[in-house]
């Protein structure tokens, strides 16, 4: 029997047909996972949501994660081209939603290749062991962090390269993706065991497991350090979350930010005039990678936890506590399982986010939604080459601004991804009215995704009192603005497409 594909017709200038379904896995397992897990435990979890908290919120935000994925599953088949969400809103809602949504999921995508790119000289500094080393070059100081020249040549020659093997064929960037995201599979489990059957893994170590106020133990540290008397006030004991608010606030500080964590299984839509299989297959590749991730980011953070009995300190300390953990089970075997587990999902989150971007980038500027430059295929490799370009350009400020600004680009992901989300639901919901081929179930699924979609947004950009430390810090709330304006001129420059009939 012949082996069913998607029936795209293929002229000049188009996608070539070259993913298989493995190759779609680890796209969307390599960009669920990237850096995020492995340095985020001491960077935010821990402090933010303990151990109970950020697995609850975790789990939690797995199954939202299923529910929207329902919908993609039901979409992608109604409109199988490069563009995913951009295109399911572009045939339900109009070209201006399609561009407010396309646009904001570029940043989605795209703010997570600098991401993963800033952790490069983290993880060389871990594990050679001498912080600091690339501490060479011109400096200069951004928002309280030293920036070097030293750090950013690995991460730019990571940056160009990964760009560079997009470019010249998706099938070998597959190839490569496919090879990373089983690695680091393997890396997480062996960890996963270690901990699991080592007896220095014990549950007492996890207390507090609904982490405590980071800022007033900051405050403690800098009293100790040696404040004056009239600020001595400003030091308090730690306090762990506890009580109804407090519970609720260290798990909805990590739930507000499922969207970021779990961006990237809805990078499929964006390959999906690259699939060389069935579209059937589309809602259990993500419910794989959902799951996978969803382990992936609970045992790391409840490894580190239960392998050092003093986490917290370490956590104040700014060390790299999945690091510090791995050694203290497995000794310099655990740093080089961590090693290689984190550069793998680095380099997976890099190569995935690039071809998404792209993709995404190349449906608006084919369908007139951006300058037509982007929309450009090599002739060679069939790739979006000027798309990749751009993104190549913009993730290199990543190395520029530094570590500090994970945090920025993390905001500016998880409220990118909140807006896909709600898009491709409410497009089901039109879709299914439309075609009325829907179950019952369908459409439910897709209501509970607009609503769990717009809960994402209120959480990340409207402050709410009693909920500390789950929306937009200062400086994400001037990129929002920043990436707004960006957008506003790219609409200018396609006025002329606005200005014509609606669809």
């Amino acid at each position: 029997m012949k082996k069913q594909t998607p029936e795209i017709q293929q002229s000049n200038g188009s996608l070539k047909r070259q993913l298989s379904p493995m190759h779609v896995w680890a796209i969307a397992f390599g960009c669920v996972i990237g850096w995020g897990s492995f340095i985020n435990p001491g960077k935010k979890f821990l402090s933010n949501s303990g151990v109970a908290g950020t697995a609850i919120a975790m789990v939690l935000g797995a199954l939202v994660m299923i529910i929207i994925a329902f919908s993609y599953a039901y979409m992608v088949p109604k409109y199988p081209k490069a563009g995913g969400e951009f295109t399911f809103t572009k045939n339900c809602f109009g070209k201006r939603m399609a561009f407010l949504c396309g646009w904001f999921l570029v940043a989605a995508y795209l703010t997570n290749v600098p991401m993963n790119s800033t952790a490069i000289a983290l993880i060389i500094d871990g594990l050679t062991g001498h912080k600091g080393i690339l501490n060479f070059g011109f400096h200069y100081t951004l928002a309280g962090t030293d920036i070097y020249f030293g750090q950013m040549i690995p991460a730019m020659s990571i940056l160009i390269l990964f760009g560079f093997l997009n470019i010249i064929g998706v099938k070998k960037a597959g190839i490569v993706q496919t090879i990373l995201a089983c690695l680091l599979v393997v890396c997480v489990f062996t960890l996963f065991l270690s901990a699991l059957f080592s007896a220095k893994a014990k549950g007492v170590n996890m207390a507090p497991i609904w982490g405590f106020d980071y800022d007033k133990e900051a405050a403690k540290a800098a009293v100790n350090a040696g404040l004056k008397p009239e600020e001595i006030g400003q030091a308090i004991s730690r306090t762990s979350h506890a009580g109804t608010a407090g519970i609720m606030s260290a798990i909805l500080a990590t739930f507000a930010i499922a969207p970021w964590a779990y961006v990237g299984f809805d990078a499929i839509p964006q390959a999906a005039e690259e699939f060389n299989f069935s579209f059937k297959k589309v809602s259990f590749i993500m419910m794989i990678a959902i799951v996978f991730g969803c382990f992936v980011y609970t045992s790391n953070n409840t490894v580190a936890a239960a392998a050092l009995a003093n986490w917290p300190e370490r956590v104040m300390a700014g060390e790299w506590v999945v690091l510090v953990a791995a050694e203290e089970l497995l000794g310099p075997f655990g740093k080089v399982l961590v090693g290689v587990g984190v550069s793998c999902a680095v380099l997976s989150g890099i190569m995935g986010f690039y071809l998404a971007s792209s993709r995404l980038m190349y449906s608006m500027a084919r369908d007139g939604y951006l300058p037509a430059w982007f929309g450009k295929v090599d002739n060679r490799f069939g790739t979006p080459k000027n798309a990749m370009i751009f993104c190549v350009a913009v993730s290199l400020s990543g190395p520029v601004l530094g570590r500090e600004a994970l945090g920025w680009f993390v905001d500016m992901c998880a409220i990118g991804a909140s807006i896909g989300y709600f898009f491709t639901c409410a497009s089901t919901l039109v879709t299914a009215r439309k075609h009325k081929d829907a179950s019952v179930f369908l459409k439910v699924m897709a209501a509970i995704g607009v609503v769990f979609s717009v809960a994402f947004m209120v959480l990340q950009l409207i402050p709410i009192p009693g909920l500390e430390g789950v929306h937009f810090g200062n400086e994400s709330y001037i990129m929002l603005a920043v990436w707004i304006v960006l957008g506003l001129i790219f609409y200018a420059m396609q006025w002329k497409h606005f200005r014509k009939s609606e669809y």
